[in-house]
């Protein structure tokens, strides 16, 4: 039996507790200048080693997942039962952060001069998203399944943000080695199988570094966050504090009703053995704010941990990397409603469905947009007809709650992924580790 300190989930959270205690000490004692320097560039490192694997793991998996179903009727049905159950928990999230903004009405208790504070500090931070957002709803309301479709591989594969064309590829790769004789493409389907196994491995190597990385980048978000002005800083959470609540209130809520109630329909799983089994996947989340940078690790968790066989989870999680944004799609929705309060808007029954629509499609089409989560807000408000500017309200604590709905969102891609293996017969045994 590992003893606990062994385990990685527990060197993973050792490590956020020690860079939150580093970030905090660093900006009260004025080493803020030292740990952007020569702190925060380690957390950076962490993430590009796992940045440098997900194209070349997706690509293994998915084609080796392919060319052992050997089944395209089996292919599409998975892909159909993929994309409506993601749109589903995410209709789900959305009226779940409604429902909290409203019986919590976090926008009254904001102060009106803490509102013009905010609003002057933050407003030039806005402009660029606006002009971003206003490309995205430009775009022909085909131009999702145009951008999935790659002019060149070796150009999307050079983008983690291009995850859908890189799925894309090794799907019809797959499909064209299973329609070879068997003899010509076994050499590609070894190949693969080989190069899945190794980049495995180098997973696991860079796993070890994961306290180390996690340490930095907490440090990292928590100087960036004071600066050299601890005061300040808590001030703004004080100011913003109920709404921060509403939308973390929202996201455990999201957890325990909608997550537990897949498990319930689609398997015999407990909520508590699920995320014990993905926990340094959701802690990596919840440390990188990305959902690309994780999915290395969320793979191999839900494979070897979870039970999710291969072809599955090879399947399912690009694609929730790339499009499934639930925990995003709440947080739209309080921030929304949260900045019509604080101006003294009141929103309609119509503007709050409007909302649940909005939000739905702009979680799809604006996923491979940096910065999406704002980008999606600013395509919200436009929809409900209130001021984009009041998103600088909420830019102070954007980054303590977009930690948090990542980890949201990595945890719905693996609870989907365990939902369609159960459905398709190809979810196995769990494997926890030892306490």
């Amino acid at each position: 039996m590992k003893k606990w300190y062994k385990q990685l989930h527990w060197q993973i959270i050792i490590g956020l507790v020690l860079g939150l205690i580093w970030g905090l000490a660093a900006s009260v004692l004025g080493f803020s200048a030292f740990t952007i320097d020569f702190i925060k560039p380690i957390g950076t490192i962490f993430i590009n080693l796992l940045k440098l694997i997900a194209v070349p793991l997706v690509l293994a998996s998915l084609v080796v997942g392919v060319t052992s179903l050997n089944d395209m009727a089996k292919l599409s049905r998975m892909g159909g039962k993929t994309v409506g159950i993601y749109i589903i928990t995410t209709i789900f999230a959305i009226t779940i952060g409604l429902a909290v903004v409203n019986i919590l009405q976090p926008g009254d208790f904001l102060p009106p001069e803490t509102q013009q504070e905010l609003m002057s500090s933050y407003e030039g931070n806005v402009e660029g998203s606006t002009q971003t957002a206003q490309q995205v709803l430009d775009r022909s309301p085909l131009s999702f399944f145009v951008d999935i479709v790659p002019e060149n591989f070796f150009s999307a594969a050079s983008d983690n943000g291009n995850m859908l064309q890189v799925v894309f590829f090794a799907i019809l790769l797959g499909i064209g080695i299973i329609q070879i004789p068997i003899e010509k493409g076994r050499p590609l389907i070894n190949f693969f199988d080989s190069l899945n196994d190794v980049i495995i491995k180098i997973v696991d190597l860079i796993m070890l570094l994961a306290p180390y990385g996690v340490f930095a980048l907490m440090a990292g978000v928590i100087v960036d966050l004071a600066g050299d002005d601890l005061g300040q800083a808590l001030n703004l959470l004080g100011a913003l504090g109920w709404y921060s609540a509403a939308v973390l209130i929202g996201l455990l809520l999201h957890v325990l009703i909608v997550y537990s109630s897949l498990f319930k329909i689609f398997s015999k799983m407990k909520l508590r053995d699920f995320f014990k089994a993905i926990q340094p996947a959701v802690l990596l989340g919840f440390s990188t704010s990305s959902s690309s940078a994780t999915l290395p690790v969320t793979m191999e968790r839900v494979e070897n941990n979870v039970g999710v066989d291969e072809e599955v989870s090879s399947f399912v999680l690009p694609i929730g990397a790339t499009i499934n944004m639930d925990g995003t799609s709440l947080y739209q929705a309080v921030a929304a409603v949260f900045i019509a309060q604080a101006l003294g808007l009141d929103l309609s029954i119509a503007q709050q469905l409007t909302i649940v629509l909005t939000a739905t499609l702009a979680s799809i089409g604006s996923a491979g947009v940096p910065g999406a989560g704002i980008i999606m807000l600013v395509i919200v408000l436009q929809a409900i007809q209130v001021p984009v500017e009041g998103i600088a309200l909420i830019l102070g604590v954007d980054r303590i709650l977009d930690m948090c709905r990542t980890a949201v969102n990595i945890t719905g891609d693996a609870a989907v992924s365990v939902a369609v293996a159960y459905t398709e017969g190809l979810l196995g045994e769990m494997h926890l580790d030892d306490d």
